[in-house]
């Protein structure tokens, strides 16, 4: 299996490293609809309380060095809502190369007035535009002498850099639509402690809408987007489609660009708190097999 981790390892650093300067791929983000704070700052405090999460994606992969991510993020709303603040920290790997960011979150929101017809059991409850800003920073470690690639200068030495980091966001969010850009590193490369670092900014896009199926607003439908575009890499597109019944159960279905379809199921087991567990079939000529992952999060104060 160590053979396998090397060929993986190898495809993507070979595929990262150009100009004799090390890039770095961000993290795939498959739940990002159930916990969009790790991607866009903006809903710091969007919860109707406060709320913690704990995600986790690949462990289970059956693939050596295939992407394995976990995340912790808590966050809050403050002064009756118009501001949020909360943190994260975040663990990627992928082959050789460990990804290690914590950072904290600020947002602040502008509501609009309008005619109460939301959903009642969604706590995306708010007509708000919310403008969001991190702070914090990343860890990369890359062994690369485990490769044994001795003929290519680039790989003779194993890489440990510190990069701080800054990032922003906005998020559009209304009853039965939401929308947000965000942009987690705007710094790049220019703060980092090795000069021979090539980092990306990558940019997040995501949007979805929410409808009921019936006059007795029981079944819920919610189609969503993820558009991840980051230099010298592929660009991601995930599409999904999920159901909700009465904010209890949740089944869904989507598509990831050229590797992979995921399914998804949720349990809302008690006020506050939900599972939501989803797995990722790799199509064939995908290097990174199937995968699994696990939300788990709780919402305090929940109302």
């Amino acid at each position: 299996m160590k053979s396998i981790q090397i060929y993986i390892s190898a495809f993507f650093l070979i595929a990262l490293f150009q100009n004799n300067s090390r890039a770095q791929q961000t993290s795939l983000f498959p739940e990002y609809n159930y916990n969009p704070f790790i991607i866009n700052s903006a809903y710091t405090g969007m919860a109707s309380g406060s709320e913690a999460t704990f995600s986790n994606y690949g462990y289970l992969n059956n693939v050596e060095g295939s992407p394995k991510s976990l995340a912790f993020s808590f966050h809050s709303p403050l002064s009756e809502g118009k501001m949020g603040l909360g943190g994260a920290i975040l663990r990627d790997k992928i082959g050789v190369t460990t990804n290690t960011s914590a950072y904290v979150a600020y947002s602040y929101k502008i509501f609009f007035d309008f005619k109460s017809d939301r959903p009642y059991w969604q706590i995306y409850d708010q007509n708000v535009l919310s403008f969001g800003l991190t702070a914090g920073v990343h860890q990369l470690n890359e062994d690369l002498l485990d490769l044994g690639i001795i003929s290519d200068p680039a790989f003779s030495e194993n890489v440990n850099a510190t990069i701080p980091a800054v990032g922003v966001g906005v998020l559009y969010n209304c009853a039965s639509f939401y929308a947000g850009v965000s942009a987690p590193n705007i710094l790049g490369d220019r703060l980092a402690s090795r000069n021979d670092l090539n980092l990306s900014n990558p940019v997040y896009g995501y949007f979805g809408y929410r409808f009921f199926t019936n006059q007795f607003e029981e079944i819920m439908i919610k189609p969503s987007a993820f558009l991840k575009y980051e230099e010298g890499a592929p660009m991601q597109l995930d599409i999904n489609l999920a159901a909700n019944f009465k904010n209890k159960v949740e089944v869904g279905a989507g598509y990831r660009s050229s590797s992979s379809v995921n399914f998804l199921g949720g349990i809302y087991a008690l006020k506050g708190l939900k599972f939501v567990y989803y797995y990722n079939l790799g199509f064939k000529d995908s290097l990174l097999g199937n995968s699994h992952g696990l939300v788990v999060s709780y919402t305090f104060n929940h109302s």
